[in-house]
C-alpha cells in the first residue's frame, strides 16, 4: 500500500502507447451480414463503409438480491446502430438498452416499477491491425487439408480494433445515482480466426471514465460454425469490476442467417452471484442496409481489357431478363467463417496445378534461345 503510484502510471502509458501503434489496414468488407449478436461482445472489424446496420432484441431477466431481499422482473429492448464512415476500417455506433423494471420489496410487500436506460453510449470503432489484410494469408495450402482446418499457434494472432466514444446517464437511473450525464469509455477488441470453424473475440473496456465510480468490463467469446454455417453456436464470458457492482456472467446462444442482410438468435445466460442473482433470455435479429460500392481499380493498377476492351455491335441494345437467381448466403456468414476448400477440393487444385506447371514446362523446352 505504501507503494509510489508512479509506477504504475507509467505502466499504464506504456500499455497505452503500444494498444496506440497505428498498424494501417483495411478491413474487409463481406458480401454476408456480420453481426455482434448474439452476445455482447464486439467483433474487431467495422461494417464497411456505407453500410447501415440494424441489430435489436427483446428480453426479460429475474434478478433477485439476497441480502436486500428483493425480488426484480425486467423487461427490456436492446438496439445498436453501426454505419462504416469514411473509410473501411471506421465505425460509427450507437448502443442502447432500454428495461421496465418491477421490484418488490418481499419484508415489506412493496412492489415498485420504474423505467431506465441501463446502456446508452455512442463511440466511433477503428480497425489497427488486420491479420488476414494480406491475401498470402486467405490462400488454402494445396498439399495438406489439415493444416487448412486444424489450430495452429499462428491462428492466435489477432486482427485489433481500437474504441472510443461516451456513456449517457439518462432518464435519472437510479443504478446509477449521482454520476455525470457524460462518461468516457474506452475499449480494445481482438478477433482471432483459431480455425475455419472456430472464432475467438476478446473485449476489454474501461468505462463511466469521469464518474466516481469508474468500470473495468471484459469479454471472451467463442463461436462455432456448423456443417451449414448459416448456423452458429457462441459460449460467453463477462466480468464487471467496480466499487458499486461487481459480477461475473455466463451466457450462450445460436444465430441463424436467413440471408445475406437478416440474421435471426436467440441466447440466455446467468450470474454466479446472489446479490442479485440473474438469470436472463433474449432473442433478436439483425438487418443490413448495404450502400457499399468497390471503389475501381487505378489505371495502372489495371490490366490489359480489363476497361472491357472494344465495344460490340449491339452492345447497347436491352438484354432478355431470364430470372437469373440471386445468390444466397451460401452458407457463409462473415469474414471469420471461411471452411476452404474440401480433399476433394484440394485434390482438384492440385491437379491443375500440376498440369499448368508441366504445360509451362513444354512450353518452355520449345523456345530457341540466340
Amino acid at each position: 500500500m505504501g507503494n509510489s503510484p508512479e509506477p504504475k502510471k507509467a505502466t499504464i502509458l506504456a500499455v497505452l502507447t503500444l494498444l496506440l501503434v497505428p498498424f494501417f489496414a483495411i478491413s474487409q468488407y463481406t458480401d454476408v451480414i456480420n453481426s455482434n449478436r448474439p452476445g455482447l461482445s464486439v467483433s474487431a472489424y467495422a461494417v464497411g463503409k456505407n453500410v447501415l446496420q440494424l441489430e435489436m432484441g427483446v428480453g426479460f431477466e429475474q434478478s433477485d438480491h439476497a441480502l436486500l431481499n428483493t425480488q426484480s422482473n425486467i423487461l427490456g429492448s436492446d438496439l445498436s446502430l453501426r454505419y462504416g464512415l469514411l473509410f473501411e476500417q471506421l465505425e460509427l455506433n450507437w448502443e442502447g438498452t432500454f428495461q421496465n423494471e418491477s421490484k418488490t420489496f418481499v419484508n415489506s410487500g412493496i412492489e415498485t416499477s420504474f423505467a431506465k436506460f441501463s446502456r446508452n453510449r455512442v463511440g466511433l470503432k477503428y480497425l489497427l491491425y488486420d491479420r488476414y489484410k494480406s491475401p498470402e494469408r486467405n490462400k488454402p495450402n494445396l498439399y495438406s487439408w489439415r493444416k487448412n482446418n486444424l489450430f495452429q499457434l499462428k491462428n492466435l494472432i489477432p486482427s485489433v480494433s481500437l474504441y472510443g466514444g461516451a456513456t449517457f446517464n439518462l432518464l435519472d437511473n437510479p443504478n446509477f445515482m449521482g454520476d455525470p450525464t457524460v462518461m468516457y469509455r474506452v475499449m480494445v477488441a481482438t478477433q482471432s480466426r483459431l480455425t475455419p470453424r472456430f472464432v475467438l473475440i476478446s473485449n476489454i473496456a474501461y468505462d463511466r471514465i469521469s464518474s466516481d465510480f469508474p468500470e473495468i468490463n471484459y469479454l471472451v467469446s467463442l463461436s462455432y460454425a456448423f456443417r451449414n454455417p448459416k448456423w452458429s453456436t457462441f459460449v460467453e464470458h463477462q466480468g464487471i469490476k467496480s466499487d458499486r457492482y461487481s459480477d461475473v456472467l455466463l451466457r450462450g446462444g445460436v444465430a441463424h442467417l436467413l440471408g445475406d442482410g437478416l440474421q435471426i438468435d436467440a441466447n440466455m445466460g446467468a450470474s454466479f452471484k446472489n446479490t442479485p442473482s440473474r438469470v436472463f433470455v433474449s432473442v433478436g435479429f439483425s438487418y443490413r442496409f448495404d450502400f457499399h460500392q468497390d471503389p475501381p481499380p487505378a489505371i495502372e493498377d489495371q490490366e490489359a481489357g480489363e476497361n472491357g476492351g472494344p465495344i460490340r455491335k449491339n452492345a447497347m441494345k436491352k438484354k432478355e431478363n431470364k430470372g437469373s437467381k440471386k445468390s444466397d448466403a451460401g452458407g457463409l456468414g462473415a469474414e471469420d467463417i471461411d471452411l476452404g476448400p474440401s480433399k476433394k477440393q484440394l485434390r482438384k487444385l492440385k491437379k491443375e496445378e500440376k498440369r499448368k506447371k508441366k504445360g509451362k514446362k513444354k512450353k518452355d523446352d520449345g523456345v530457341i534461345e540466340f
